[in-house]
């Protein structure tokens, strides 16, 4: 072995230890590695066919399948994640508060565009770990970090979030699994569920389900007809229990089992929640907390943009009772009433308008009742477009349009006033990045200025809340610069 690595040309190694870190590299760029890399591999057959070594044939091959098989990402250490940093300024240089969820709605989960609109540091950064074993099965080992941070400092270990969010084990290919499992993978642990998907443009998942557990993934019952199993458990704790003037301290987990069914272009999802003993929390207005819920949601993942044109679009209907009437974070919220309910719609989609032109509309709006009160009512609505106007191949121009209508009757939940009223903003952004092409070509570096409105009554909503405070009163420009990268 010792032999072999020594004859082993330097590019070829170079090749083979970066190949597995460059997984959001252009194909070109990828296809001409690879092109060298086999280039390499074959010069180093060549070369130990030449030799007068003692290593068998048939051990030379093997250690060279072992290394092709590194080489185009099916084993070894790679990083993966996102990362996002900027800086959010008012017009008279101060920092203010933003994000997609900075209105009244945003605790509901109506968010708001988030172009121009967010002051944190963000990194998810995820290792991972494959391996092919020898009988070709194939192990997957993920640890992903995450952290969070909205200060300007660059030490700010006071304020971090950081959190290893997911440790998991995943197995497929696995030689035992024949018939509808022969395409299975399993997995068991701390993860986010892979079928997960969003509204980038709002920061938002459409349907977000985590936690701890495990599940089976594609499961085959037809050619066109798959399913993922799971079990995902979450935790509940340090909740008011007892009486109103002598309150102790509660926990309790939620588990939902979830099934998750594709046929063809159709998504259909379908969850079941629970948590003993979840009725014994304290709720402000002497309501009942939800011991258990269910949840549903139908989806259609499009391959044109509506029809119309190239491109993609995604909508998705969710309805949830109970714990369930959390209908993105699914089993996540333990303050649900038993008699809460919650819809939502969801929609987005992308497409060229001309050859320099793109274009991404969404919307996202929601009807819930008793959510956290008895006889309270929330009705939001977001619509966002994103434009950009390819200017150069590493420049080009972003525009965003944000506009939400809110609804909010609260039942004196949490000390909160009823209100009615409208949000909007508008953000003109001239981003750099390496090779313009498409709204998901990163990274980007973005320097952007906002103009912000939004009706005065909205900001009696909640006393704790942005709205209102001193600096964040609407009509307001905001400017900033942010750098966004996958990677």
């Amino acid at each position: 072995m010792a032999f072999y690595f020594r004859t082993l040309p330097i590019a070829a190694a170079v090749a083979l230890a970066t190949a597995p870190f460059s997984a959001q590299a252009n194909e070109t760029s990828i296809e001409a590695r690879l092109a060298e890399l086999e280039r390499q591999l074959e010069a180093t057959r060549a070369e130990l066919a030449a030799q007068n070594t003692s290593a068998p044939v048939e051990d030379t091959e093997t250690r060279i399948s072992a290394l092709e098989r590194r080489a185009s990402g099916q084993e070894g250490l790679s990083l993966s994640g996102y990362a996002r940093s900027g800086l959010l300024l008012s017009d008279e240089g101060k920092s203010i508060s933003g994000g997609p969820y900075v209105t009244p709605a945003g605790p509901l989960g109506g968010a708001v565009g988030r172009l121009g609109n967010e002051p944190d540091t963000y990194v998810n950064a995820m290792f991972n770990l494959r391996r092919q074993h020898d009988n070709g099965a194939n192990s997957l080992f993920r640890v992903a970090i995450a952290d969070s941070v909205s200060t300007s400092n660059d030490w700010t270990s006071e304020e971090s979030q950081l959190n290893v969010r997911q440790v998991y084990v995943e197995l497929d290919n696995l030689p035992s699994f024949t018939g509808a499992f022969e395409d299975a993978s399993i997995w068991a642990g701390k993860r986010i569920d892979r079928d997960t998907f969003d509204i980038h443009w709002l920061d938002t998942d459409v349907v977000f389900l985590a936690g701890t557990g495990a599940g089976i993934y594609d499961m085959n019952f037809s050619d066109n007809w798959r399913s993922n199993f799971a079990l995902y458990g979450r935790s509940f704790s340090d909740f008011p229990v007892g009486e109103r003037d002598d309150p102790g301290t509660g926990s309790t987990d939620s588990l939902t089992l979830s099934s998750n069914n594709y046929v063809g272009n159709w998504q259909f999802m379908v969850n079941a929640i629970s948590a003993a003993d979840n009725d014994d929390r304290l709720i402000e207005n002497g309501d009942t907390a939800a011991n258990s819920g269910a949840h549903g949601m139908v989806a259609y993942h499009g391959d044109s943009f509506f029809g119309l044109s190239e491109g993609n679009f995604k909508v998705a209907l969710l309805h949830g009772q109970g714990l369930g009437a959390e209908v993105k974070r699914i089993g996540a919220n333990g303050d649900l009433l038993d008699d809460a309910q919650a819809t939502r719609l969801a929609l987005y989609g992308t497409t060229y308008l001309s050859p320099n032109w793109r274009l991404a509309p969404s919307l996202l709006a929601e009807v819930s009742d008793d959510r956290f009160a008895e006889g309270d009512n929330y009705r939001w609505a977001t619509v966002n477009a994103r434009l950009a106007n390819e200017i150069t191949s590493n420049f080009e121009m972003q525009y965003e349009l944000s506009y939400q209508f809110m609804d909010l009757d609260p039942a004196g939940y949490k000390g909160r006033n009823a209100v009615s009223g409208n949000f909007g903003k508008a953000t003109i952004a001239p981003t750099f990045k390496p090779n313009v092409g498409g709204f998901w070509q990163r990274p980007e570096i973005r320097l952007f200025a906002s103009y912000t409105d939004w009706d005065k009554e909205l900001n009696n909503y909640d006393s704790g809340d942005a709205f209102g405070s001193e600096g964040f009163t609407g009509g307001q420009w905001s400017f900033g610069v942010q750098a966004e990268t996958w990677f």
